[in-house]
């Protein structure tokens, strides 16, 4: 190194102690790049908010808690064939009806919200209520499974 770039660095280094140092180096010193940010393993912008319904499956139950109260109601309308006749159909639209109410009762329905990370991932983190997000929201997702909202 030579004397003119050494003692430019010295007193470089000399008026940085005092504070009295310009944010621009010395000309012939090498500058110094701005420390990088940290990353953020878990930020990222909110893709999409979706709201899902899983419609619920009939275990059988349903089906037979509604055909025999269909064919009890059914066997009071009438009398010998037509009686007959009556607690079959009964039986049949009770059993119909009681494996659909068994599936409205079995179903779920829950917002999911895909955030792209900033590394390049990509994640969901689902919610029983609506979420407060909205795509393009800047967002950090915390304990996996939770999402705070960052300032943009």
């Amino acid at each position: 190194m030579n004397k003119v770039m050494k003692l430019a660095a010295e007193a470089s280094f000399a008026l940085g102690l005092l504070g009295l140092a310009d944010a621009q180096p010395l000309p012939g010193t090498p500058a110094t790049p701005p420390p990088a940010p940290a990353a953020c393993a878990s930020c990222g912008v909110v893709d999409s908010v979706k709201y899902v319904e899983q419609k619920g499956q009939g275990s059988g139950a349903g089906a037979i808690i509604g055909g025999v109260a269909g064919g009890v109601i059914g066997h009071q309308i009438g009398s010998g064939r037509g009686n007959t006749v009556a607690t079959i159909a009964g039986a049949g639209v009770g059993a119909l009806a009681g494996n659909q109410v068994e599936k409205n009762a079995k179903k779920k329905s829950y917002w999911v919200v895909n955030v792209n990370l900033d590394n390049g991932k990509k994640q969901s983190v689902t919610s029983s209520s609506k979420p407060d997000f909205r795509q393009g929201d800047r967002v950090k997702i915390l304990d996996g499974n939770r999402l705070a909202l960052l300032a943009n």
